[in-house]
């Protein structure tokens, strides 16, 4: 059975190794070398109750993480943040990323967050069908502002109101 728990500076190293397969191996992120401990921290806040973190467990086995961010450090926007979920490879496609999702969207409401964006790679066709699927609309489209592999690639943003 899935389960969630808020992440812990403990459990910071595996996180970082989930990440690092996909700095390493995707397009998922724009990171292009391995995360520092100290670089984690600052992308994902602990003991935040605005911007909560979370294992997810497959039972006693964490199979990846959900986090919420902040979008812009301007007060202004602090009734939006951004939404991220990471699986291990292998847990990927099997309705995780739903569960997920719906979790980080009712941790967002009770932090008082009302608009939830997605930003991804142009061709993270998985994580645009995750956010279709959850009712996002796409937002935004950055035609060739990011580059990894060698490759130029496009930013999209979906978001929904929660």
């Amino acid at each position: 059975m899935t389960h969630f728990t808020p992440v812990t500076h403990r459990d910071l190293p595996e996180i970082k190794e989930i990440y690092d397969h996909y700095i390493l191996h995707s397009t998922a992120t724009f990171h292009s070398e391995k995360i520092t401990l100290p670089k984690l921290e600052e992308i994902i806040y602990l003991n935040n109750p605005r911007y909560p973190s979370f294992l997810i467990h497959e039972a006693d086995e964490v199979i990846g993480y959900c986090f919420l961010s902040r979008f812009k450090k301007r007060q202004a926007y602090d009734r939006t943040a951004e939404v991220s979920v990471y699986l291990k490879p292998g847990f990927t496609g099997k309705g995780i990323g739903t569960l997920a999702m719906h979790h980080i969207e009712g941790a967002a409401k009770k932090g008082g967050i009302h608009v939830l964006i997605g930003t991804l790679c142009g061709e993270n066709y998985a994580s645009i069908r995750l956010l279709e699927h959850m009712g996002y609309t796409k937002a935004a489209h950055l035609r060739n502002v990011g580059e990894k592999f060698g490759k130029i690639l496009d930013v999209v943003m979906y978001q929904k109101d929660v």
